[in-house]
Formats: C-alpha cells, structure tokens, sequence
C-alpha cells in the first residue's frame, strides 16, 4: 500500500469521534485538508512534502477563512466558491462534511469530501487526485440534487485556495491574436484581480487559465518557493484572487458563470472541470517542469510518443491548392529530410469551391477543379515522395454560402428573433454543438475521411470564431444559459468519440492560432498551433510564456519565410531555424522560393534537430534569461532526465553598438559530469572557441560559456541576428 494511502487511513479512521486531518500527498507536496464531520473542510496546508508528526503538529491557520470550499449564504460578504438557488427560492448554502473517502485510481489516490447541506438534499463531493509520480494535484466538485425539482447553480468553481499574504506575486499570460502568451509578473496587492475568457469557444488568445503564485518576492526561474495551478477547461473560466483585510490572498477558479447559470434537474449531477495544482521549491523552471511530466504522462494526446517534422502548406500557398503544388512541397520536404506534409485550407466545395475564406465550410468534399484525382492522388504522391500526409478541417464551423447552411439553418448559434451575427469573410457562422445532431455531424467528418482514407497521418482542426450571439436553437427556452457549457460538452463527446475509433492519428488543436493552448482539449489533441505570427523575435516571448504550463513537444513552431507574413519583419534563416529548433520543429513555407543555401540550412538544422529531439520533447525546462527581462538576450535549455545531454539555446534579441550581454550560467546538469560542447546549425566561418572542448556541469553552471555577439560569417552575409543552439554530451 502507498504510503499516502497509509497516511490517509491513519488520520481519518476515527472520522466521527475526533477532527480528520487528511494529507493528500505526491512525492514531494502535502496538502493538508482538516474535515470535521458537520463542519465545513479546511484548507490547513499546500507545500512541500511534509513528514506525519509535522501534519500532527500543524498549527491551525488564523487570520483568514480557509475553507476548502466556501458557499454564498451565511457569510455574505465573504467570496464564495459555490452558490446555488434552491427549488423553493432560498439562495443560502450550507456545506458541511459528511464522510471521507479515498480509493486507488490508475498511478493515483482520490480523496473524496461528501458535503451535504443540513436542511436541503444537496451534496457537493470535493475530490482530489494526488499523483504517485508527478508532483500534481487535481481538484474538482461534483453537485448533485436530490431536490423534489430543479435547482440553479449560479456559482461553481473548481477548487479554492488560500495564499498567505506576504511578498507574493503572480505570473500570468495574455495577449491577442498573432500575440499569444505575453507574461506578465505583477504584485498582488488588496482588491480583487480577474483573469478570464468569454470567448466561447476559444479560451486562450487574450489570457490564459494558468497562473503561478511566487510566495517570496518577484519570481525567479530557477529558484523560490512557487504555487502553479491551471484549469484543464477548454471553455469560458474566471480566475479570480481576492486580497481583502484578512491575511490571505484567495484563489478561486472554474467556469466562468456569466450568462452561464446552470439549471440541474433532481438527480443530475454536474461536474466541474478539474483544476491543478503543483507547488515548486526550484522557482518556476521548477513549477513548469512539474507541469511537463505530469501533462506529458496523463494529458496530453500520445505525449510519450517523439512527433514529425512537417511543412504546412497555409505560408506557402494560403488558398492556391493543386495537385502539383502539393507534389512539389511533399518531394521539397522530403529532400530536406521532413517527414510530413500537411495541406492546409482551400482544398475542398463542390457548389460552393473554397477560393477565399468567405464560402465553403460545412461542404467538406474534395474540391476537383484544385484536385482532380482527389485525396487520393495526394496520399500516392505522398507515398511517392517517402512522407506522411496530413489535411485541415474546420469542422466546428460553416459558411452561410455553403450546401450545409442551406440545408440545416437550424444548426448554428443563433440568438432567437435575431439575424447571426457573421464572422470571417462576413459568412462564417458557429455550430452548435449542444445539438447532438451536430456533435454527430462534425464527428462524420473526420470519421468519414479516416475511414475512407486510413493513410492519413494527421489532422490540423482549426476554429475560427467565437460564440458572437448568445442563442442556441435546440436548447429549450429556460435553459439558453447552458449554450456556453453545453458546446464544450458537445466539444468533448465529439472528441471523445473520434480518439475511441482513431486513437492513432496526430491531431493539432489550432484556433486563429493558439486559441485552444489548454489542459482542457489537450487529452484529445496532440499538440496545439502557438500562434499564427511565425515572426521568430516575437515567438521568442510567446514560446516563453507558453512553456510556463505546457511542454514544447506540444508546442509547433515553423520556420517561415520573409519578410514575415505577420509583421513583415526580416529575420535571418539561421535565426528562425534556431527558434522553431526549440519546439515542435515544422516549416511553414513554399520550398521553392527558398535559396540552394537556404535549403541546405534547413536540410541540416532538419537532421539535427532528429539529433535532439528527444531531448527537445522529453527533456526538463530550465529557463535562464528572460526576453521579458530586456537583457538583449534570451537562454533556456532542455536537460535530458538522467542528465547526460542537454540542448542550450542562445537568441540575442536586440543589436546595438557596444552592447553589453550578461553571461549566461546554464542550470540544471550533473555538476560531476563532464559535458563536450557541440555547435549546431553553424555558419560560422570558424568554429565556436568551446567547440569539442569539455566542462564540468559544475563550470557550466557557475560560470557559464561566452557566446560572441554576433555570428562570424563572410562580409555580404552579415546581418544583426544573432544565435546559438550547442549540443552537450
């Protein structure tokens, strides 16, 4: 038996004659939950592994509320995790505990907190998976009424958690399209802070539901004591910390309720979607490696499985799809050693042929004029060529100029006795995907081109709009409010569905680009699109703020060309291939505008990259300087778990004359070992003055290696980029 099991069974035997204090533990945290029976659970302790007399010994918190899961009724004025309206009207809840329970779930322990309300049949089940083998807990609630008829649930948040004030700061990401995952790092002071998305359908453009808490001052990479948390919901969420005149900071989060109350009928249960937590003594290099190994282990689709090295087509053609156009860009990627070509939009319509992006989606027949001899044609010349295919789809979507439009107006989300609202091209329009006929629709899609062509190797699934009006045409009139929560339901079974019958083919989860970068959708996707803007200087920072919760094997960064499409910045060739080298490795671009030299480049950045990738995907993030820190340089390294390799990344992010760069001192390695230095994607003209030379990971790690400024090329090839990728062995 674990010891957490132990542990458990020891401190909550006696649960009806003595208070219960419960350590839900992982290898290296405790948390610690006391759950007196008829009173509300509290929250007593989230840290680092604590021994069985320090849980016995633990002071009781004062100076806050720390229930582990406050209701709106009795204590108004207080923030409140749950809040309900009973059938006869009553908007107080009670929720106090009724019995522990703990059980044995794969490579976890749940532990389950029965709370019951005295006076009405409501019970609220708090559980927490504590992981055996990653330093990660999930907490989440499920409702159910017994009532003698409907209930409303107007507040339902996953988990709580209260921060002891002091010198904390949070850690949050941001942005736009084509400016994903901008961090910011800021004090929380008095007040309350909110971080949310009510984009309906896409939940990561804008903010992220992801945080990090430093408990001691502003927050280093690679030290200090740092909370990590992030809900695994891929639709609306609130994130709110509430700092009032107490001594706590308190942390909810869940779904965002806005327009979203739930109406749960007797015997219904609802369940909120889980939230994370992780807790890192190694800063927060060390809350996103505890994120890594638990998201590559139990989350991510097919995350212990190294992925392919691919040119997307939507850079290079955008909507010219043709038969030879694709042969061309499969025979160019594979002589340059890829070895998957994805053909993006524009390849199907009969009536309505998909030229721009204003027609066509919902008719997702080959278009012939573009491709005569089909699919077909594509997965033999894909065979012909020695590489993967794979396609896109957008299959939560149509066009109001489309066959399917015509056919089912009654599908999209509509507001009732209202035009929809048009989106992309001024046609495109939302599915609705609470409507089981649709969740059966857009689950033929897929299901139809892998059975009919099993070839195909991977799907990129985009999503293109929000919920824009807020109206569902199959919910019921009382229960429009469900529209948000019920989409991804629909979102999840549809998925669901697809990995039960095709549990093999690589599928990215892209949304204007990284709309859909969540915990949430990840269990069925196996990697999401960072970001449209493939400009290598900005996906410096979005990368970064990315790989604070998510690990780069699921993270697809291209090289593209330039000027780049986005911003038309002008980057060098080694640059970009030096940051798409940090991630999933992928090209997004027409081959044959490359140069001789420029494919070459690639050819042997391609093989290379074969060289590292497992370090690359598998291996642990430390983070070393920061873009965000305006040093003019960027560092980070992967470390290979047992520690004999590492990949060490160098970008320099802005040039001026004299200009002073810190030294970088690299982290994470065996300060007994050894490591020979290897340069990869060189151009320079001589070799770097550590190439094949040897250090201790103690001289590394102290001292780090000087990298000259600039990139020792011939004079016509000289430009203001400058980077490093070394190879240590």
């Amino acid at each position: 038996m674990k010891k957490c099991c132990l542990l458990f069974i020891v401190m909550a035997c006696c649960l009806n004659t003595q208070a219960s204090r419960i350590a839900i533990e992982t290898k290296n945290m405790t948390l610690v939950v006391n759950a007196d029976v008829g009173s509300a659970p509290q929250l007593w302790y989230f840290g680092p592994k604590l021994s069985s007399e320090d849980i016995g010994r633990l002071q009781h918190p004062s100076g806050g509320r720390m229930d582990a899961y406050p209701a709106y009724g009795l204590n108004t004025p207080a923030e409140a995790a749950f809040a309900m309206r009973h059938s006869d009207g009553n908007m107080s809840t009670v929720l106090q505990t009724e019995k522990v329970t703990s059980k044995e779930d794969g490579n976890a322990t749940v532990t389950t907190i029965r709370m019951k309300d005295p006076v009405y049949p409501i019970s609220v089940d708090l559980n927490y998976r504590a992981y055996h083998d990653v330093d990660m807990i999930e907490v989440w609630t499920e409702v159910t009424n017994q009532e003698k008829s409907t209930v409303t649930l107007t507040t339902f948040a996953s988990g709580v958690l209260p921060i002891r004030r002091g010198d904390v700061w949070i850690s949050h990401l941001y942005g736009s399209w084509g400016n994903e995952a901008r961090l910011v790092e800021e004090p929380l002071n008095p007040g309350v802070q909110v971080i949310k998305n009510k984009d309906g359908v896409r939940n990561s453009h804008t903010d992220h539901a992801e945080v990090m808490f430093s408990l001691d001052g502003k927050a280093r990479e690679n030290e200090g004591h740092v909370i990590g948390a992030a809900l695994c919901y891929s639709g609306n969420y609130r994130l709110k910390i509430d700092t009032d005149d107490t001594e706590y900071h308190y942390f909810f989060a869940g779904i965002n309720e806005d327009n979203s109350e739930y109406h749960l009928k007797r015997g219904e249960t609802f369940t909120t979607p889980p939230l994370a937590l992780t807790y890192s003594t190694e800063g927060l290099s060390g809350a996103s490696r505890n994120f890594h190994k638990w998201g590559r282990k139990y989350k991510l689709m097919h995350g212990n499985i190294e992925r392919k090295i691919l040119l997307n087509s939507w850079e290079g053609v955008y909507f010219d799809i043709n038969q030879a156009g694709m042969d061309q860009m499969m025979a160019d990627i594979a002589s340059m050693g890829g070895e998957l070509f994805v053909m993006d939009d524009g390849w199907f319509g009969d009536k309505y042929p998909r030229k721009t992006d204003n027609s066509s989606l919902g008719d997702w027949v080959v278009d012939k004029q573009k491709l005569p001899e089909g699919i077909e044609g594509l997965l033999r010349d894909a065979k012909k060529n020695g590489v993967k295919f794979g396609i896109w789809i957008e299959p939560e979507m149509a066009n109001t100029v489309s066959e399917l439009y015509e056919k089912h107006p009654d599908w999209i989300v509509k507001a009732p006795k209202r035009d929809a609202v048009l989106g992309r091209g001024g046609t495109q329009v939302l599915l609705d995907l609470s409507n089981p006929q649709v969740q059966d629709y857009v689950f033929s899609i897929v299901d139809n081109l892998l059975t009919k062509y099993p070839e195909i190797d991977y799907i990129k699934w985009d999503a293109n709009m929000s919920v824009c009006n807020h109206g569902s045409q199959y919910l019921k009139a009382d229960d429009q409010s469900h529209l948000y929560i019920d989409y991804h339901r629909g979102f999840v079974k549809v998925c669901q569905r697809i990995r039960d019958k095709f549990p093999d083919v690589t599928i990215q989860a892209c949304a204007s680009g990284g709309g859909r970068a969540n915990w949430g959708v990840l269990p069925f996707f196996d990697e999401f699109w960072v970001s449209d803007n493939t400009d290598a200087l900005q996906r410096i920072y979005m990368q970064w703020g990315t790989s604070y919760f998510f690990p780069s094997i699921a993270m697809a960064s291209h090289i593209s060309a330039v000027p780049n499409h986005t911003i038309f910045r002008t980057t060098s060739m080694k640059y970009r291939i030096d940051v798409a080298m940090s991630g999933r490795l992928g090209m997004e671009i027409q081959p044959k505008n490359m140069t001789d030299e420029e494919k070459a480049l690639c050819r042997n950045a391609i093989n290379e990259y074969k060289q590292i990738r497992s370090i690359v995907q598998f291996g642990d993030i430390y983070r070393l300087v920061s873009p965000y820190d305006r040093k003019g340089v960027a560092s980070m390294m992967y470390v290979a778990e047992n520690k004999d390799k590492a990949v060490f990344y160098w970008w320099k992010t802005e040039t001026f004359q004299n200009e002073h760069l810190p030294r970088v001192k690299m982290a994470g390695l065996d300060p007994n070992r050894i490591y020979k230095v290897h340069e990869l994607n060189r151009i320079d003209v001589k070799p770097l003055d550590c190439e094949g030379k040897s250090y201790s990971g103690a001289y590394l790690m102290n001292h780090g290696l000087e990298m000259p400024y600039s990139n020792n090329v011939e004079w016509g090839k000289k430009n203001e980029w400058s980077s490093r990728v070394l190879l240590l062995e």
